[in-house]
């Protein structure tokens, strides 16, 4: 199983997250890439850290959204979302390859990647974009996405690798969606809990839904979230306990130093 954590999400002289602490306990870093947060120092300094731990390193594309983190949907059209996507996988890549690493897949954020989850819908038109942005820049890089999402298959269509991904400290409907950030009991803060429900998660591929129902949830990676309070705590119990239960924890990516 790979553990995934968003990182390098500050800006200039504002911090978020104990970056550091969350990289040393996942497999891989999804390092934000100017769009929602992060700019070329945080950026270069997040890549160092995650090569000191030998983490793989992902590129974390969003909507040009700074002032809102990325969490507001923005009516791109499919060009102009295209050439923001590889935008941002470029300046990532640049960085990387000065200090001797390679990025290893991609993962949208925030609302991005709520949007395109629905590719078969409302998401279909940035979906379409997404795919192609990542099939131009590499077809080789896997494209990161939820777990039973439409947009998995719509990529695998195009040839790309995907990773189906779970979030640890995120409820789910019965359907296997995330419960809405606006809705109360959205987001776990219990880390025990949160650890225990992974191991369930990586042994059965099923969680319990917010109603008390089962839901298939059939993941390769899971993401621990590198901003939210107790993010360092929740990041560690996650690790500690899937090693405990004899889960192999690696990343899907390859290593992130380059060849």
């Amino acid at each position: 199983m790979d553990l995934n954590s968003d990182v390098g999400e500050g800006f200039g002289r504002w911090s978020l997250g104990d970056d550091a602490a969350v990289i040393a306990a996942v497999t891989s870093a999804n390092v934000a890439c100017g769009f929602h947060a992060g700019d070329p120092a945080t950026m270069a300094a997040t890549v160092r850290t995650a090569l000191e731990h030998d983490v793989a390193v992902g590129a974390h594309v969003s909507y040009r959204d700074l002032a809102g983190f990325g969490r507001r949907y923005v009516d791109a059209t499919e060009t102009e979302l295209v050439g923001d996507v590889v935008y941002q996988i470029g300046a990532l890549a640049g960085l990387c390859r000065t200090l001797g690493a390679r990025i290893g897949y991609v993962k949208p954020h925030g609302a991005l990647y709520n949007t395109i989850a629905d590719a078969d819908g409302a998401g279909a038109k940035h979906a379409r974009a997404v795919i192609e942005a990542v099939g131009a820049y590499d077809a080789d890089l896997p494209l990161v996405g939820l777990a039973g999402s439409p947009l998995l298959d719509r990529a695998r269509e195009a040839g790309l690798g995907v990773v189906a991904e779970a979030f640890a400290d995120r409820a789910y409907t019965p359907e296997g969606a995330l419960v809405s950030r606006r809705e109360p009991g959205s987001v776990l803060h219990d880390a025990d809990e949160v650890a225990q429900r992974m191991v369930t998660l990586a042994r059965t591929g099923s969680l319990q839904a917010v109603d008390g129902s089962t839901v298939r949830i059939e993941a390769g990676s899971i993401c621990v979230h590198g901003d939210s309070p107790g993010a360092v705590a929740m990041a560690q119990a996650v690790r500690a306990a899937l090693t405990a239960a004899g889960v192999e924890l690696r990343s899907f990516a390859a290593a992130p130093r380059a060849a």
